[in-house]
């Protein structure tokens, strides 16, 4: 969920001829996502400019100097890098993303299943092993993930409203 300031923010800094329909704009701490989506049919002819990472391709190099500048003036007025993304025919592709890195403990068994996941080729390091294990619950798990999001939110506003 993002502030309603900064999603008004960056639409209105957006070109309309960008995407068929109003961005999504999601923010975190230390990021904000933007992605929108494409119009146009997709052709299954099979053609590479044709597919959907044809069509994202040419939309990213498209907007590159454009998206460039209005990530710029949004990191100085909100502090936060912005990463972009599209999206066609259900298909999301995110590209300029940020790549943080969070420190976890963790006991043996734990370990021991990120090592499985190196030495069977699953992923090449214990940190790709622990970020396919998040992205595997997020998949499996995303209403009830979508829910605790939702609580949340209406916990941050009672605190706002909370005694000061």
């Amino acid at each position: 969920m993002c502030e309603d300031e900064i999603t008004f923010w960056i639409r209105g800094r957006i070109p309309e001829s960008w995407f068929s329909g109003p961005p999504e704009v999601d923010c975190e701490g230390d990021e904000i996502l933007v992605v929108g989506p494409l119009g146009g049919p997709i052709s299954l002819s099979g053609s590479a400019g044709d597919s959907v990472d044809g069509q994202i391709q040419r939309f990213r190099q498209a907007t590159r100097d454009q998206r460039m500048r209005i990530a710029q003036d949004a990191e100085r007025r909100f502090g936060r890098k912005v990463s972009w993304g599209a999206a066609v025919g259900g298909e999301r592709r995110l590209f300029t993303t940020l790549s943080i890195p969070v420190m976890t403990r963790l006991r043996l068994p734990e370990r021991e299943v990120l090592d499985t996941l190196v030495g069977a080729g699953v992923a090449r390091s214990r940190s790709d092993a622990l970020a396919w294990c998040v992205r595997l619950v997020a998949k499996h798990e995303a209403d009830w993930i979508a829910e605790l999001r939702e609580a949340l939110v209406r916990v941050g506003e009672l605190r706002r409203k909370g005694p000061g």
